[in-house]
């Protein structure tokens, strides 16, 4: 497998990003792209490359020689679309939030282990660099024990009720939309939490606009969070330790630049170099994966993944939100 030939379902702003890192990957080529808009998938497959280009996500099958496909569309199809391309036997990188709910997650996971085919959460914060640098500092016990993680991530974006932020039909929101980021940090650092306690604000269109979140971890560590689409944040982590702290930069899931903060010590300062978006280290994650032969990533397996969209339900039940698709019988 010299060339790993990609696809992408769902060619909104994300699946640009995704497209341009990929032809910054070794080994990478953008083969195929699927919109529900013909014209969209012309002129997105002219841009980067893609030799295939069709106007319906189920047509993308008929490209020969398809390595794995990246789902970008919106929240309430990651599901559907995932599960199309799974009975298939076509590998998955689905983007975050992986599915709508926990029934829905379990599905993605079930359908992949009987057809023995990988997929992926599509959460590229794990195989940054500044991510692998701070796994290490931990793992070296330069912050000692970890005491808590504290992390937040707001913006205001505008108003369209019906756009994808807003809109409950799409699964919008600001926990499922940027709450991923702060809570997958909390997760990774202290593991699944033992007790949560979420308070939010949910807007006219009926998706919370702002939320808060405070977990309890088995060590009896606490995770304070806070995510929200009504007002700008300064979008930074810090991982405190009994000897020190490790502080993620605005904006924290880019993670570009980080310190490492201790009593008595002067600051080390980390700054990587951003080539690309960061979406080149979970493409390379899933062509690893795929060319051994596995089924899951052991960065982000799959039953972790399902532990944080029960966490996501949880969550969401505290809140009192709720989707159109959940409801119907």
């Amino acid at each position: 497998m010299d060339t790993f030939n990609w696809g992408i379902i769902g060619l909104g702003r994300i699946a640009h990003k995704f497209a341009a890192d990929l032809a910054k990957t070794p080994g990478a080529k953008l083969t195929a792209v699927a919109s529900r808009d013909m014209d969209r998938s012309a002129e997105f497959a002219r841009q980067y490359g893609a030799s295939h280009f069709y106007g319906a996500y189920e047509d993308i099958i008929q490209c020969p020689d398809l390595d794995a496909v990246y789902i970008a569309t919106p929240n309430n199809l990651h599901c559907e679309n995932t599960l199309f391309c799974l009975a298939h036997q076509i590998p998955v990188l689905c983007e975050k939030p992986f599915s709508i709910n926990i029934h829905e997650a379990r599905q993605m996971v079930q359908e992949a282990r009987m057809q023995q085919t990988f997929l992926m959460e599509a959460f590229w914060t794990r195989f940054l660099p500044t991510t692998q640098k701070m796994l290490q500092l931990i793992e070296e016990g330069q912050i000692g024990k970890i005491l808590g993680v504290k992390a937040d991530f707001g913006f205001k974006p505008p108003y369209e009720p019906e756009g994808r932020l807003f809109n409950p039909d799409l699964g919008g929101g600001a926990l499922l939309d940027i709450g991923v980021y702060p809570l997958f940090l909390a997760t990774l650092v202290l593991g699944i939490p033992t007790e949560v306690t979420a308070k939010a604000y949910i807007g006219s269109t009926g998706v919370d606009e702002d939320t808060a979140i405070i977990l309890r971890h088995q060590n009896g560590s606490l995770s304070h969070l806070h995510t929200t689409i009504r007002m700008g944040t300064k979008s930074e982590a810090f991982i405190y330790g009994e000897t020190g702290t490790i502080h993620f930069h605005s904006r924290f899931h880019e993670m570009t630049s980080m310190s490492l903060l201790r009593e008595g010590k002067r600051p080390e300062f980390f700054q990587f170099n951003q080539e690309v978006h960061g979406y080149t280290f979970e493409a390379q994650e899933v062509m690893r994966c795929v060319k051994a032969g596995l089924s899951e990533s052991p960065g982000i397996e799959l039953d972790n993944t399902l532990a944080r969209m029960e966490l996501l339900d949880g969550i969401r039940q505290q809140i009192g939100l709720s989707y159109p698709m959940e409801n119907v019988a």
